[in-house]
């Protein structure tokens, strides 16, 4: 199965810490295996996932990067294709015709104004509707066209907790295999 990661452009701790932790949810709880995250480092962000997976369980990483173009054209490089989330690109369901199921995804979601280079770089710029939102909503329902909603069905391995879903009430377990690891913390 091709890989999924995604960039997340131009990172600010004071303005974007909690925009930037939720495209890292949604990337994991929607079946990318990482983000990378330009912009200033930020140790809360790690530490905020790392609690997620030690959890719920998963491998998701996170990593910062200095140069984001550099992942891109690494990407590109080794034969993968660049999906970037704009609300000037083409509409969404052109884009789930047109990219590649087959090969490694990198699926870039800006932050503050995205410099043109980007733009040009990708090889799709995806448009999840033409008005302003968030980019955590344009991820999520990109992910899921993406993925065919594969990730409704995702277990996650070395999980401590999972959720029984219910129509009412909140159903947490621990997962079996894992409960000795849980009650050690």
């Amino acid at each position: 199965m091709p890989r999924i990661v995604v960039l997340r452009l131009g990172h600010r701790p004071s303005r974007d810490k909690r925009i930037t932790t939720h495209v890292c949810l949604v990337a994991r709880a929607f079946g990318a295996e990482g983000v990378y995250i330009s912009g200033v480092r930020d140790a809360s962000i790690h530490s905020t996932l790392e609690k997620v997976t030690a959890t719920w369980g998963g491998d998701f990483w996170v990593e910062f990067v200095s140069s984001p173009m550099k992942v891109i054209d690494k990407w590109k490089e080794s034969g993968g294709v660049v999906a970037h989330l704009t609300m000037y690109g083409i509409q969404i369901k052109q884009a789930r015709d047109l990219i590649p199921s087959d090969r490694d995804l990198l699926v870039v979601v800006g932050g503050e104004k995205v410099p043109s280079e980007y733009y040009e770089k990708a090889d799709f710029n995806v448009a999840v509707g033409n008005q302003p939102h968030s980019e955590v909503a344009a991820l999520a329902i990109f992910l899921d066209r993406a993925t065919g909603g594969a990730w409704e069905g995702m277990r996650f391995k070395s999980a401590r907790l999972r959720i029984v879903p219910s129509e009412r009430g909140k159903n947490v377990e621990q997962c079996p295999s894992n409960k000795k690891a849980f009650s050690d913390h």
